[in-house]
């Protein structure tokens, strides 16, 4: 054990002093109370210039993985519990099962509409700008495509039949929709027998603040894990290996970029009713750990915060529409995605696309955003059914895996900020939104202590 320790240290001392130097000027920061999203914005950039420096002299930085790893893995030990108490106490706090129907309805409507207009901008921008650029297709040895579950058996094993089992496996939909029996049981027996159902009423609210208590102690590690994750991201791909993918990055980024701003903007401004500057600069928080943690789900714990106390939405609808959306909401990975690669490989394979096809990629997206909730890796699964369902080689997903990795952070962005967005409208339509905490100026409630 000890000859591991020494090894360890060995091999990575200099990232890890690096590291510690970086870290510990992090927490300096949160000391002299700079603002939470000011940190994890510094420690992207603080990663990035680590991570290439590492790239650059060879340097071997597992021990830095380690630190983004244990940042993760916290996140994720939050993710079950939270998701199964919320969405029970959501439910219960609503009592009008009319009121749930709306909600689930609009929810649902607002995620595969917008996930169609992700689709039809990632196709017009990759169709006008041509992703493949110069590159030459070569398929990496050993790649293996994919398996793709038939649609049915998707949902299938999304129903929950041992919760507990997939609550250990962290399989997020079947838990919430085992939450959602539970609160609906626990809503219909309180209508005959209030005083039945009271204590346990008041067992979920306790768990609500507690839990409250624990994701604020989480979620003070960001700017740490956040510095990790992205260090060995610069690190383990450099820029040389960039290169050749380039024009894809660009055209993804663009079309990533315009469905942010033109249709979460002009959502918020023409639907809700609001600014949409404001709105961007209240969910900066969740852009910036969801683009930097790459994962729906990790973000889903600042996501409620932001909602809630920044957007000013009731936690009744937050509860519902937040947890959902981490599990189905893929404007980026489903939407955005498929529609670019889609076109990249067509020009890589010489195959002509027709309107045709490209009806046929909107409404796979559409569909497959659907079949692929609680699946993961989305955006595999999504792009394999879109390739699948217009006849282009399944060969073209090996083209894009060293560029995976770095496009994925910019589809977590958007699919995180598309279930911020759906949030806000489905709270304004049923009067649930607090305009004036959303007019506010005040942030000061989401700024965490220094860990």
């Amino acid at each position: 054990m000890e000859n591991n320790l020494v090894a360890a240290f060995q091999n990575n001392w200099i990232s890890l002093l690096v590291s510690a130097i970086i870290l510990a000027a992090l927490y300096y920061l949160a000391k002299k109370r700079i603002g939470f999203g000011t940190r994890v914005l510094l420690a992207l950039g603080l990663g990035l210039v680590a991570g290439i420096i590492f790239n650059k002299f060879e340097l071997q930085f597992e021990g830095v993985g380690t630190i983004g790893s244990i940042y993760i893995s916290l996140i994720r030990m939050i993710v079950i519990p939270l998701v199964f108490v919320l969405v029970v106490n959501s439910i219960i706090s609503i009592t009008n099962i009319a009121f749930l129907k709306k909600i689930g309805i609009k929810t649902v409507s607002w995620f595969l509409a917008t996930t169609g207009v992700a689709a039809i901008i990632g196709l017009l921008v990759a169709v006008a700008l041509n992703p493949a650029g110069t590159f030459e297709a070569t398929s990496p040895e050993g790649f293996e495509a994919r398996e793709v579950p038939s649609f049915f058996q998707v949902i299938l094993d999304q129903v929950p039949s041992n919760p507990i089992n997939e609550a250990a496996t962290g399989k997020v939909l079947p838990v919430l929709i085992f939450a959602i029996f539970i609160a609906i049981a626990i809503v219909k027996v309180g209508a005959k027998k209030p005083d039945a159902v009271q204590p346990v009423k008041a067992l979920f609210a306790s768990l609500t603040e507690v839990l409250h208590q624990v994701v604020k102690f989480v979620l003070r590690f960001t700017p740490y894990g956040v510095y990790a994750l992205i260090a060995v991201m610069a690190a383990k791909y450099g820029l040389e290996t960039l290169k050749p993918l380039g024009m894809l990055i660009i055209v993804t980024y663009i079309a990533l970029i315009l469905h942010f701003v033109l249709v979460f903007g002009g959502l918020i401004s023409f639907v809700a009713k609001l600014n949409p500057l404001r709105f961007f600069k209240k969910a900066y928080p969740t852009i910036a750990v969801a683009f930097t943690t790459r994962s729906s789900y990790a973000t889903l714990p600042i996501n409620l915060e932001v909602i809630t106390k920044r957007l000013g939405v009731s936690p009744k609808v937050a509860s519902f529409v937040a947890p959902l959306g981490a599990t189905m909401n893929f404007n980026g990975c489903g939407g955005v995605w498929p529609a670019v690669v889609a076109v990249f490989v067509s020009h890589i394979y010489s195959i002509p696309l027709g309107v045709t096809e490209y009806i046929l990629i909107v409404l796979v997206s559409v569909i497959s955003s659907i079949g692929v909730a609680g699946v993961p890796g989305p955006a595999s699964i999504s792009t394999t059914v879109v390739l699948t369902a217009v006849g282009l080689p399944l060969e073209g997903l090996a083209l894009v895996v060293a560029v995976e990795s770095l496009i994925d952070m910019g589809r977590t962005a958007v699919n995180a900020t598309g279930t911020t967005v759906t949030s806000v409208l489905v709270a304004q339509a049923e009067g649930e939104l607090d305009r004036d905490v959303f007019n506010s100026n005040d942030n000061d409630e989401l700024e965490l202590s220094p860990a």
